[in-house]
């Protein structure tokens, strides 16, 4: 699964309306509202890298309200639960 992370700046008077249509959007997993130089944060998830192209740029860009995006394709996920595993091994 491909992990791709969307940044997007909307209208401020829009963010709930673009927040809820780029949750409607097949692939998108999660959406974020957040502070900052951003508006909302989009997680999206797909099997393929041709889906992405498909969903960041042919579907976002139908939403009303989004002015801006910029797009952040994971290469490695990293969590708590790896960190740790990788020091456990070999120790009883």
């Amino acid at each position: 699964m491909i992990t791709t992370i969307v940044l997007v700046r909307a209208e401020p008077a829009l963010i709930p309306n673009c927040a809820a249509a780029l949750a409607g959007i097949a692939g998108v997993t999660d959406v974020y509202s957040v502070s900052g130089e951003w508006d909302l944060v989009c997680i999206i998830k797909v099997g393929e890298y041709d889906e992405i192209a498909h969903v960041v740029t042919e579907e976002f860009p139908k939403v009303p309200g989004l002015q801006r995006t910029m797009t952040l394709t994971a290469f490695r996920a990293y969590s708590k639960q790896d960190v740790e595993q990788a020091f456990n091994i070999g120790v009883e």
